[in-house]
């Protein structure tokens, strides 16, 4: 369910931002990706199930133990059929700096030109995080091949990490995982097979709809 605010001139700005982006052919020295993170609870089982048999599933007892919380990090380039994952402790400033690091620093992405990253207003998602982490110096000469764009408060729906974290939900999360390290190999066998597919998501909604659904015209009036 889309959560609607007032439709203000910011909201506008961010909203046309970043469908303008999806609306850009693929260009692999400008690409887009979409950032998200998600909690996982790590859970074990106390009791063993009953095993699989001809037309019978297996069956898992209802208690379990409570085994830590992991962060999962995930930036997806929707077009380019690419998402890479990570398994962190925390989802601190320091995490979220080092994981833009790290993404930008991917073979994929080393002739980029400019690495255009789709993100909500968490107050970790910033250049400040950046800047907390490395030094000033370090990250200014990464924030000229990194742009940020910023989703409309409450409007979380136009990233498109949402989507694809929703399907690593369904194929890969959304079961009891006992350890981080399973965890970790759940996710990387899940984003190599998807990356295998070169999946992509055919994002549809344009400007031109949200024009029409939210009533504005083309100069926010």
């Amino acid at each position: 369910m889309w959560c609607i605010p007032t439709i203000t001139p910011e909201f506008i700005a961010r909203m046309e931002d970043i469908l303008g982006l999806y609306a850009h052919l693929y260009d692999p020295k400008e690409p887009v990706l979409c950032f998200d993170e998600k909690s996982k609870q790590l859970l074990k089982d106390t009791r063993s199930g009953t095993p699989t048999k001809p037309g019978k599933p297996r069956r898992q007892d209802y208690e379990y133990k409570r085994n830590g919380v992991r962060n999962i990090f995930l930036a997806v380039d929707p077009k380019g059929g690419f998402r890479t994952v990570s398994v962190t402790h925390r989802r601190t400033k320091t995490d979220f700096a080092r994981e833009i690091e790290r993404i930008v620093g991917l073979a994929r992405y080393r002739n980029a030109k400019r690495i255009h990253i789709v993100l909500d207003n968490l107050n970790t998602h910033f250049e400040k995080s950046l800047i907390e982490t490395f030094s000033p110096d370090k990250t200014k000469r990464m924030m000229r091949r990194i742009r940020f764009h910023y989703t409309p408060k409450h409007a979380s729906w136009l990233n498109m990490a949402e989507i694809e974290l929703s399907i690593m939900g369904r194929q890969c999360v959304n079961r009891r995982i006992p350890t981080a390290s399973k965890l970790v190999s759940a996710t990387t066998s899940w984003e190599q097979r998807r990356n295998s597919q070169s999946a992509t998501i055919n994002w549809r909604f344009t400007k031109q709809d949200a024009r029409r659904i939210f009533k504005y015209n083309k100069t926010g009036n």
